[in-house]
């Protein structure tokens, strides 16, 4: 891991970080290009296995709720090759893994955990 390791990320910030996807190992870097805080910040692939891809978060407070909504946009290496597996299997597995990531996310933002990444209050 290199860049950012702690704390919140802000504009510019950027974030390298070693992942296993369709079991490749893979190391991946990205920068935070758009930060509005509280409702959305957006991140883009630096260095990776895509040939591309932006990821946007999007935060609406409701009440008591927030709801957090994924933008994904990625192109596959490759080429054509790339295209053909987006459309096969690259698509639905890059959305089961969003999904699964949140779920997580979800249950650490719903925890007292979450409170390590804060600023101190002193």
């Amino acid at each position: 891991m290199a860049g950012k390791t702690a704390g919140l990320l802000e504009l510019g910030d950027e974030v390298t970080w070693h992942a296993t996807h369709l079991g490749i190992a893979q190391r991946l870097s990205t920068r935070i290009t758009v930060f509005d805080r509280p409702s959305h910040f957006q991140d883009v692939m630096l260095r990776g296995a895509f040939r591309g891809f932006t990821h946007d978060h999007y935060f609406e407070a409701s009440g008591h709720e927030t709801t957090m909504r994924d933008v994904f946009d990625f192109q596959a290496p490759l080429g054509i090759l790339g295209r053909i597996a987006e459309r096969a299997f690259l698509t639905s597995y890059m959305r089961r893994f969003l999904e699964t990531r949140n779920r997580e996310l979800k249950s650490v933002a719903e925890s007292d955990a979450w409170t390590e990444y804060l600023p101190s209050s002193r």
